[in-house]
């Protein structure tokens, strides 16, 4: 019974292809919360891929229905083992976007998980079933080697984290007192660089949103009324052009945010964005005056997901009646979430738009949160990764993305720690998602290390 037992233990599960077999068994559930075709898979993969197994370890679980209708099912499950011990609250969701079927490359199929060479391709393989698989059985095979964890554990698997988490905030509200803990230890989203292990403390928020102007009935023969009629793209395209200046910078005040403070600057000196696999980073791109880990870990990106104004595909000689922009602010705590709306509609009338009408998306999305580095639990998780990893893991204030770490902090007053397991560049969100084995292995080994190390004492004072 040792440390090294249990991270051999999940080695070999990694060596002799089981958690391959387990892998693809869990990405062949289409479970699209995105597509309310799917929505029967949703509660499948809860009952049928998830349930049994943590019922096999100990845990007692309860599959909840989601309070809000856009939302699938729930998973709650406790494994108790003792008063006075530590107790560990993590998390997964099984659910994905849509398989985006026909797009994927030749070879490939969204829910069949297939490998090349390092990767193993699937929807959902990176986000998030591989994931959540890697530290259920991390736990078991700290539970193998020791006959005990040596902490209490409890566990959150939602099924509606791509539609932004709906229900979740009810659900957390209403059973609070199931979920409380000393400590959040999950993981989604990406290591900063493959090869070296990530811990992040929490998230940057999002929202989205619709700009609209519509300027007549019908679309006009652009020789008898060009010069005559406003054109509903141009004015568009100035009311962004507004919004940033001509290299991204944010010109809406109320869009800057006061948290880049000395500390977090501390903390991403000298991390790594630039190189890898994915596209190279713009150096030019962005506010001016901040290193290029500062721009996407410490300050807020405004982004145009799509804009429409005609008909693209099939363009006629005709001044459009209307166009559309889908927009984006990604931000980091020191942002109001309440006034970033607001802010955009002075920002459009003061520069004499006012026609252009904002409409938020009805979804639900994340706010910001961000936990101190300098936090004990996360120098506990860090150490952690060092001993096995043999080497220090990137340490972010937060994540770039967004995810529902806001829950967990704001509505369970948890720290928050996560470990991710995925890459930058392994194509979440699009076609040939995949996860990288030797990261995946080397996660197993981390997370083994991670739960040995909490149920062996010395965890922070509760």
């Amino acid at each position: 019974m040792s440390r090294e037992t249990a991270i051999d233990t999940v080695a070999a599960y990694f060596d002799k292809g089981v958690f391959q077999s387990e892998l693809a068994a869990l990405v062949a559930y289409p479970s699209e919360s995105q597509n309310p075709e799917a929505a029967p898979e949703l509660m499948r993969y809860l009952q049928e891929a998830m349930l049994p197994r943590l019922e096999k370890m100990g845990f007692v679980c309860e599959i909840i229905a989601n309070p809000d209708p856009r939302g699938g099912p729930l998973l709650i499950g406790e494994r108790h083992e003792g008063e006075g011990l530590p107790t560990v609250l993590t998390y997964g969701h099984g659910d994905v976007i849509r398989a985006q079927e026909g797009m994927w490359r030749d070879g490939l199929a969204p829910f069949e998980l297939i490998e090349e060479g390092d990767r193993l391709y699937g929807r959902g393989s990176a986000d998030n079933k591989a994931q959540h698989l890697i530290n259920i059985a991390a736990l078991e095979a700290v539970l193998e080697a020791r006959g005990t964890l040596g902490f209490n554990t409890r566990i959150v698997l939602e099924m509606s984290e791509e539609v932004g988490s709906s229900g979740l905030a009810e659900v957390f509200h209403s059973h609070k007192d199931r979920l409380t803990a000393d400590v959040l230890i999950a993981s989604d989203g990406p290591r900063l660089q493959p090869d070296v292990p990530t811990v992040f403390m929490g998230s940057r928020g999002g929202i989205t949103f619709d700009l609209k102007l519509t300027l007549r009935e019908g679309a006009h023969h652009s020789g008898n009324w060009g010069g005559l009629l406003a054109d509903p793209a141009m004015i568009m395209a100035h009311a962004l052009a507004s919004i940033t200046d001509a290299r991204g910078q944010i010109q809406i005040p109320e869009w800057r945010p006061d948290s880049l403070t000395d500390d977090v600057r501390a903390a991403l000196d000298g991390l790594p964005v630039t190189g890898g696999e994915g596209p190279s980073v713009d150096e030019d791109w962005g506010e001016q005056s901040l290193t290029p880990a500062e721009r996407v870990y410490g300050w807020n990106s405004f982004a145009v997901l799509a804009m429409t104004s005609g008909v693209p595909d099939a363009p006629v000689n005709a001044i459009s009646d209307s166009a559309r922009a889908t927009c984006q602010l990604r931000y980091v705590v020191g942002t109001d979430p309440q006034d970033i709306i607001p802010a955009l509609r002075r920002h459009l009338d003061a520069h004499g738009f006012e026609a252009i009408e904002i409409v938020p998306h009805d979804r639900g999305f994340f706010a910001a949160t961000r936990l101190d580095p300098k936090h004990p639990w996360v120098q506990f998780v860090t150490a952690s990764i060092e001993q096995t990893a043999g080497r220090p893991p990137h340490v972010l204030p937060n994540l770039a993305g967004s995810l529902p770490n806001d829950s967990f902090a704001d509505i369970l007053g948890l720290p928050t720690v996560w470990v991710p397991h995925s890459y930058r560049g392994c194509s979440q969100h699009a076609p040939n998602e995949h996860v990288l084995k030797s990261l995946s292995r080397d996660a197993l080994r981390v997370m083994a290390g991670v739960f040995w190390d909490v149920g062996a004492g010395n965890t922070p004072a509760r």
